[in-house]
């Protein structure tokens, strides 16, 4: 397909009023709204449909947004959970292009077998074998894939621009986040080069961690191909292979667990999508971790944030777990402080009851979610992925373990991993000396911070938020001052006019202008 073809099919009237349908559906759903413009939302298999035509770019946002129970209920959710990353292998065409642009003549190559072993909508995975007799796995991108996604993005932001006056200025769960961070992910899994840093950042960051990793070959590597050694086992949603392996589920469960603690809030460096095709089980047991095309980092404030929020859990301390939603910008200053500590009794109520079954607690997290609904909060998009890799490995559970609670399993390892997680030292001996090694750094710091106040030079960072919230009441108070002196201003040139009505005109703004005054202190 010559690029002149690639964007008439792209930019097609068709699939451009697909990608209208499908945007304004979301828009919709998040708002409540039962339309706009006398149209109405697709109903949850449309969707899906509309979705898998659109291809790649928004198969993946769809991935990211099935993860959202507060933009959608269950009868979207579901379908969206369902959604399946696969499609045709490449053509002859397309294939011998990109294979020529990685590896010219292909000599690096023993053998080479072209029909694919896997194809998904960025690429496709080939068996082959390298000169040197290591059998490998070859990761193709799919032709121009790059060229469809910046396209499909720059639409997206068309509509986006579009559909913006559906929200208000201080809607907190806007899909806009979304969009942003999905611009910036999609962008780099979609080269081959970018997830080959991510596997070896993983190895050399996870040494240890149990779980097996593929060898990467960067010599053979490019932006358009992934070389790395061929892993083989049986993929985790594979229940009759992985039942002749006579493997320990709970100890697979507890092993990944583990590995997703230190990923998410010890290192704060994580994979970011679990699921059973890209996770494998040797016969010795042994778990293998694949694709890391989808990987994210937790800056350091969130991932304190979330230890202080798994803290809060334990403890029951609703006070703490409200501030610690806060620092993660979950929860705005705006949501009123007693309704939110009603409403996480309500949620941690389910640890003292040991019969609830995954099931039920998942209806239950929809109805907070649902509750979370009337209050201005967003979701950070470093959450949204911990989400999506949280709800994947607590549905690997549900499937081989017999009541498997997500929540209820994972927070005891989580709670045990705090201390090094927060990076606190188990003895007194280890803190006090962990403190002494500090203090030359803590005095310095000191005195930066006096010199800074001599000088006037301090300068004090807000989260958007709160800045939000500290300039609305100016705001307001701007807004009504610019009215009345508008009125004041008005009733006075309109005493300049003999007519009699212009005096009663007059007379009328000034008494507006003294409402506005009075209803603005009430206020």
């Amino acid at each position: 397909m010559t690029p002149i073809s690639l964007l008439i099919r792209l930019y097609h009237p068709l699939r451009v009023y697909r990608v209208f349908r499908v945007l304004l559906t979301v828009f919709l759903l998040i708002r409540k709204r039962a339309g706009w413009l006398g149209i109405r939302p697709l109903a949850p298999l449309q969707l899906v449909v509309a979705i898998e035509q659109l291809g790649a770019s928004f198969i993946k946002l769809a991935q990211v947004l099935a993860t959202r129970a507060d933009f959608f209920d269950s009868s979207y959710l579901e379908p969206l959970r369902h959604l399946h990353d696969q499609l045709p292998p490449m053509s002859e065409a397309d294939f011998q292009q990109v294979f020529e642009r990685a590896f010219r003549a292909g000599a690096c190559f023993r053998g080479f077998e072209q029909s694919p072993l896997a194809c998904a909508s960025i690429g496709q995975v080939h068996r082959a074998v390298l000169q040197s007799g290591e059998q490998v796995a070859v990761k193709l991108r799919r032709n121009r894939i790059e060229r469809v996604v910046r396209e499909d993005i720059r639409l997206l932001g068309w509509f986006l621009a579009i559909l913006h006056p559906l929200f208000s200025e201080y809607t907190r769960n806007s899909i806009e986040a979304v969009l942003i961070a999905f611009r910036r992910t999609i962008l780099q899994e979609v080269d081959m080069q970018a997830e080959l840093s991510n596997l070896e950042r993983f190895r050399q960051a996870y040494p240890d961690s149990g779980i097996r990793m593929p060898v990467p070959y960067p010599q053979f590597s490019s932006h358009d191909a992934l070389v790395m050694s061929f892993e083989e086992g049986v993929r985790f949603g594979d229940r009759e292979g992985l039942a002749t392996l006579q493997v320990s589920f709970d100890k697979l469960m507890e092993k990944l667990v583990l590995f997703y603690t230190e990923q998410m809030l010890v290192k704060g460096f994580f994979h970011a999508d679990p699921h059973p095709g890209n996770l494998l089980v040797t016969t010795t047991g042994e778990l293998v971790l694949l694709d890391f095309g989808m990987v994210s980092r937790i800056p350091n404030a969130t991932r304190l944030a979330m230890i202080n929020t798994v803290k809060a859990a334990y403890e029951r301390d609703f006070e703490l777990l409200v501030q610690a939603t806060r620092k993660l910008g979950i929860i705005t200053d705006s949501a009123p402080q007693d309704e939110l500590t009603g409403l996480t009794e309500e949620i941690f109520r389910i640890f003292d009851n040991d019969q609830l079954s995954a099931s039920s607690m998942q209806e239950l997290a929809f109805g907070v979610m649902d509750a979370l609904k009337e209050y201005p909060f967003k979701l950070p998009q470093e959450i949204i992925y911990v989400m999506r890799a949280s709800s994947i490995i607590e549905g690997l559970g549900t499937s081989y373990i017999e009541n498997y609670n997500g929540i209820k399993d994972v927070l005891p390892v989580l709670r045990a991993n705090l201390t090094r997680a927060l990076g606190e030292r188990d003895s007194l001996a280890g803190i006090v000396i962990h403190e002494l090694a500090q203090l030359p750094l803590t005095l310095v710091k000191a005195r930066h911070l006096v010199d800074a106040l001599q000088q006037g030079d301090l300068v004090v960072h807000l989260a958007e938020e709160d800045r939000r919230a500290l300039l609305r009441p100016a705001r307001l108070w701007l807004q009504q001052m610019t009215w009345i002196g508008l009125l004041v201003a008005l009733a006075f040139y309109l005493r300049g006019f003999a007519y009699p009505l212009a005096g009663w005109l007059s007379l009328g703004c000034f008494g507006l202008a003294f409402v506005r005054l009075v209803w603005w202190k009430k206020l």
